[in-house]
Order: C-alpha cells, then structure tokens, then sequence
C-alpha cells in the first residue's frame, strides 16, 4: 500500500514537473516585441530554393528571367486576415491573425501565421510541366492592385493575379477570402488561347524553418502532418523529412504545419488522386506539399485548379467543418477519444456561463461526481487503513527487523479486519487518464488561449500573477496528506511531506486554468475525505469489503 501510494506521487510529480516544462515553451521568457517588430519589418529573405527539385516525375522549374520587373506586395485586408501576397511567385508571405494578439498587454500586435523573416512560413502554389508554358512559385504574376480590403458589409473578397507567355496561354491565379472564415479558396484558371495543347499538374505547398526549441524536455508538437483515408492522422516531423522524402498517392486527404494553438492546411480538391511530398531544403527549411494528375487544356479551352488553404486557429468545431480529420490538429495525444468528451463537456458549461474559468469549475463538480464512487472507496480505504496505523505500529513493535513475519502479520490483519490495502490506489488508477485528458484540453484548446476569468484572473492561459491560487493549492495538497495514513517508511514520510512545498513551486508558473481545476479538485476531495474519515473512524465500524 505505501510504496504503491508513494510511485502514485512520483508520478504526480513527473506529471507537475512535464506541465512545468511544457508551460516554459508555450509561456516563458519570449524575445522583447520591439526586437519582434524589428525583426517582422525586415526586407523580405531572398528567394527560396527551389522546393520540387528532386521529388519523382516533377519537371524541373526554373527562376525568374532577369529581365523581369522587379516584385512588389499586394496587401489584402479582411475581418480576420492581414496577408501580403508576393507577384514574385503569387505566395503568401505574410499572414496576420487580427483576432489573436501576440499579447493581451499589445491587442494592437497579431499573431503573425506566415512570415518570410528569420522564422520564415509562407504558402506557395504553382504548375509543374514545360517550363515555358506552366508557371510556378518563382513565375512573375501581374496584379491588379497593390491593396484589397473587405468592405462593411462584402462577404467575398478576390484577389486575382495574372501570368502570360508567349504562347497565348493564360493563367489567373486567385485568392478568395470570405468573411467570417479562415479558409482562402485557391482558384487558378488556365486558358490555352495557343496552337497546342497544355498539359500540367498543380501542386500546393508549405515552407517553412524548423523553430527549434532542442532544448526543452516537453513540448507541443511543431511540424507535418499528412492526413489520408488510408493512415488517418500522421504526424511527419522535421527530422522526418530530412531524413526521409515522402512520397505517397491518395485521395481526399490533406498536408498541414502545425504549432501550439494555430495551424495551416492545404487541401486539395475532392476525389482527386493527388502525390504528397516533402522535401528538406538548405538552411533547416523544409517544405510539405501535393501535386495532382497531369491534365490537359486543349486550344482554345480553359481550366480551373482548385485548392483551399485553412490558416487560423486550431478551434475544434471549425476544423470538424473544414476537412476530415482536421481536427486531430488539436493534439490532445494518445488520449484523444477522452478528451473530446472532456472538451464538449467544457463547451455545454461555456454556452451557460460565458466564461471558460466557471466552465472549468463546473467540468471539474461534473468529473468529481461521476468517479464518486471511486473516490469515495479509495478514501474509505484510505481511512480504513488510518484506523489500523495503532495495530501496524504494534505489529512493527513486535516483529522488528523481521520483514518476513512482519508482512505475513499485516495481510492476516487484513484480511481479519476486510480491508484491502491497495483500495485507496486503484480507484485513482482509473481516474488518472480522465485527469490526464482533461489537462492536455486545457493546454491545447485555443479558446483558453488569453480568456478571462474574474478578479485578477483575466488569462487562464498565464500564471496567476500574485500566486494566489498555488498557494491555495499547495495548503489543500497539505490538508489532504494529513486526511491520509501516513507511510509506515519514515524516508517516504519525509518525502511525502516536501510534495505540497515542490507543487507550489512548479504551480505557480502553470496557467492558471490547469491551477483552477486543481484547487476546485483539492477542495472537494478534502470535503469527501473529511466526511469519509469522520463516519469511518468516529460513527461506524470498517465496512465489510472495503
């Protein structure tokens, strides 16, 4: 019973320690926003390899004659989107998140999705056949204009771009933005106004450097994923691609990069059999793509290429809507099948209260009463065995050293008395999974993401800055190993009772969401136990079977 109970505690405090890690990498110490200013106004990287080179049946693509003139910017504005599109190649290079600030102390600062700085993330298009009649990510595109905004009250926005050859063939690449969504629609509509017959395959692609972030122990996951029928979910990282090429068929599938909270996807068009591809380039960029069937546009016809790109955050709901499996984005790990129940759960109690910190109380009342039983029979257990500790102690007086008839001793008392010593452990057991579940919601769900709760509390997704609640977490942890027997081994008394002082420690720097659950948490299984320990010990003898 002790040493199971103590491995539970080392487990706890591997559990507190990976949740202190991982909250360095998503809340700690981050580049002064000056110098992040500095850095996003920087001129634009030079133009990037080129990222088809060297995948099976693409032609090889070439740059930019010098002759052409130089590239400019087009900035597109929506109500969710600031992007910059590039005619040198027709990318988007640069992509704001109005609705997501970098911080609540600067609302005015967004998160910055695509960029071509230091951490360059772009998306990119084009056409892979003969070089002179299929332009590509390195092809001048002719635009319009050099700014497009949503109007009050437009839904649709389209930002086309146009490429010629001499051969009278025509190409209208365009963006469409539409209000209220994260997807940008891709239509690039091939017109063959030449003598002979054009034939092409469109690929879509992502580009982006590895961040790093080798130095910590745990962290969110940051790179590929490829999604098809066939394989589900498949995450294809970084060291993935550099030492491995992909190079798969399916249909109805889509590629994506993705980080803690937002993600980009290139879907491609339904029911086409398209080739998935990455690449590693120099200078720890890599890129994920996919390319379609050849296709044919006879003289005088015309074609459109369809493709949409989701580029926003990683909201559960919106995702299911988008593509199949997109939602597996929200990476809640091997625990998914319960952690979705968890954060449904946490959306019914967000529609009453409008508030994910009373959200999480009322998940946290609702996990307490469905593992009652459970609980109740592991603090019965628990106060069971405190109501032996006179007997354990007389029996350990009268064997000593004798290890032996010490415990043959013990298990004869128990098994006079009906009490199970490993009852106080197993229900636990059971539960941990669900705790466990509940946690990667609250540190994956970008609605936590700077939500408010009351008073001081205005981020969930941020420590509490006074430390109110991990000292109440840590007094509640103190409390209840004192509702508990102690360990019979003085080393593993000791040990148990520096817990409350090293969780303090670690919980101070948690988001304050996960500190609210564990204080809601602590607190009702004080009261639980209390009663408990009280009814066992004080009004009534030890259940049979307990």
């Amino acid at each position: 019973m002790d040493n199971l109970r103590f491995v539970l505690f080392a487990l706890l405090f591997f559990l507190g320690f990976t949740i202190w890690q991982q909250w360095q990498v998503d809340y700690g110490p981050k580049p002064d926003l000056a110098a992040l200013q500095q850095q996003q106004q920087s001129p634009a990287a030079p133009d990037v390899p080129d990222s088809a080179r060297g995948v099976d049946d693409i032609v090889k693509q070439g740059e930019p004659a010098a002759s052409v003139a130089p590239h400019r910017r087009v900035v597109v504005t929506s109500d969710l989107f600031r992007l910059e599109i590039d005619t040198q190649g027709g990318d988007i290079r640069k992509l704001d998140l109005l609705g997501y600030p970098i911080s609540k102390d600067h609302p005015d600062q967004p998160v910055e999705l695509f960029s071509d700085g230091d951490l360059m993330f772009v998306a990119q298009s084009g056409f892979l056949g003969n070089e002179a009649s299929t332009p590509t990510h390195h092809s001048p595109w002719e635009a319009q204009a050099d700014q497009y905004r949503m109007a009050p009250g437009q839904d649709t926005l389209r930002v086309p771009l146009t490429w010629t050859n001499d051969q009278g063939v025509k190409v209208v690449k365009t963006y469409v933005l539409k209000r209220g969504s994260y997807e940008i629609a891709l239509e690039q509509e091939v017109t063959n106004g030449g003598a002979a017959g054009w034939k092409g395959r469109q690929y879509v692609q992502l580009q982006r450097k590895d961040p790093g972030n080798k130095d910590q122990l745990v962290r969110t996951y940051t790179g590929g994923v490829l999604y098809t029928p066939e394989e589900k979910y498949r995450k294809i990282s970084f060291k993935d691609m550099a030492n491995e090429n992909l190079d798969k068929k399916s249909k109805d599938g889509w590629i994506a990069m993705i980080q803690h909270y937002f993600v980009a996807a290139w879907i491609p068009a339904k029911d086409d059999e398209e080739t998935y591809y990455t690449k590693a380039l120099a200078d720890n960029h890599f890129v994920i793509g996919a390319y379609s069937p050849a296709l044919e546009v006879a003289p005088g016809q015309s074609k459109v290429f369809t493709a949409q790109l989701y580029a926003g955050p990683k909201l559960l709901r919106v995702l299911e809507a988008t593509a199949p499996g997109l939602d597996l984005t929200v990476d809640y790990g091997a625990l998914t099948f319960i952690a979705k129940p968890v954060f449904w759960l946490l959306e019914q109690f967000h529609k009453i209260f409008d508030n994910w910190g009373w959200a999480i109380i009322f998940v946290t009342l609702t996990l307490k009463a469905l593992f009652f039983r459970l609980s109740a029979s592991s603090y019965r257990s628990m106060a069971n065995m405190r109501k032996l500790q006179p007997k354990l102690a007389e029996l350990k007086e009268k064997y000593g050293a004798d290890k032996q008839k010490l415990n043959m001793a013990m298990m004869e008392m128990y098994r006079k008395e009906k009490v199970n010593p490993l009852g106080g452990c197993l229900p636990i057991l059971v539960q941990i999974p669900v705790f466990i579940s509940l946690y990667w919601v609250l540190v994956e769900s970008v609605e936590m993401r700077q939500a408010p709760f009351m008073l001081w509390l205005n981020d969930l997704s941020d420590k509490d800055p006074y430390f109110v609640l991990p000292l109440i977490m840590g007094v509640s942890m103190f409390i209840q190993q004192k509702l508990s027997p102690p360990p019979s081994d003085p080393v593993q008394a000791k040990v148990m009772l520096y817990m409350p002082v090293m969780f303090t420690g670690f919980f101070a720097f948690f988001p304050s969401g996960l500190v609210v659950y564990w204080v809601v948490n602590n607190l009702l299984s004080i009261v639980q136990q209390w009663y408990i320990n009280k009814t066992i010990i004080v009004d009534k003898p030890a259940p049979a079977g307990s």
